[in-house]
């Protein structure tokens, strides 16, 4: 190589390292791999390659146990070890997963065993699975039941997170479920995932993690359109991104995922690349 050459190259890893940098917390910008599952399972090495090229650097992963049904079923089979592996082999990096309380209930040595060989950090469960008729004393059991199984994980090197849905964002008997669990689980034991695709229903994470500050781990990434009544890129709707990554400094957010249909996560990238210079 000669001088020249050299410089090139020394100002391209520059320009990238730059561009790195300014991402939002200057974390990897990663994607839920959910909204892929129609071909994850049965092109596995395809889809790591599609979200790579789409400029992704981190994903995070669905259980196959727990999400069989829903195109990750052909991955059951496989060792977590080698699926690391294909990860990493893509120039990807995955340090968390969604899991199914069902399979954190019965089967927890065994998923934490797998979670481990994956190289996971993160365990997130992503839905308690109540009936929509529940009252707050289930939501309660089952965040009680939740502290419990995030003790043992917390004992394997591995924290325990909690996704919400909109059912979270519903009052039951004059209080906001939400901030039922927020009461209930115990704060090292259980953190929280943030889905902010709750902001058609008029919640914004922002207020929430600056109200409580620590307790929130990771986020999900949409953005909507009053007007058009449906999800946009990032940027393209109303949530204020500059202050909510201000304030996820403050709650504790360790890594980020976009999760939206594939074209609005690509649409969404130049826009993360630049929202907190």
């Amino acid at each position: 190589m000669n001088r020249r050459e050299f410089l090139l190259t020394a100002a391209a890893a520059a320009e990238i390292a730059s561009r790195l940098s300014a991402d939002p917390l200057g974390l990897p910008i990663g994607c839920q791999t959910y909204p892929l599952r129609a071909t994850i399972g049965s092109d596995f090495e395809g889809t790591l390659r599609q979200i790579k090229a789409a400029g992704f650097q981190a994903i995070e992963m669905c259980s196959p146990p727990g999400y069989v049904s829903s195109g990750f079923g052909p991955l059951v089979n496989r060792k977590a070890a080698d699926i690391k592996q294909e990860i990493e082999a893509a120039g990807l990096r995955c340090e968390s997963c969604h899991f199914q309380f069902r399979e954190l209930r019965e089967n927890l040595d065994e998923r934490l065993a797998y979670a481990r060989e994956l190289g996971l950090k993160q365990m997130i469960l992503s839905t308690f699975g109540l009936r929509q008729d529940s009252g707050l004393a289930d939501w309660s059991q089952a965040a009680d039941e939740l502290n419990a199984i995030g003790e043992k994980t917390l004992r394997a090197g591995l924290q325990l997170g909690y996704h919400n849905h909109n059912d979270e964002f519903k009052t039951i008997d004059g209080t906001l479920v939400y901030d039922r669990l927020l009461s209930v689980f115990d704060a090292k034991l259980v953190k929280m995932q943030f889905q902010t695709s709750v902001v058609s229903l008029g919640f914004q994470a922002a207020p929430y993690f600056r109200k409580y500050p620590g307790r929130f781990l990771s986020m999900h990434l949409a953005d909507w359109s009053v007007d058009h009544k449906e999800q946009v890129a990032l940027g393209k709707g109303v949530i204020d991104w500059k202050d909510l990554f201000a304030a996820a400094q403050t709650a504790g957010v360790k890594n980020y995922f976009v999760e939206m249909n594939m074209d609005l996560m690509q649409a969404s990238l130049p826009f993360l690349h630049t929202c907190c210079r």
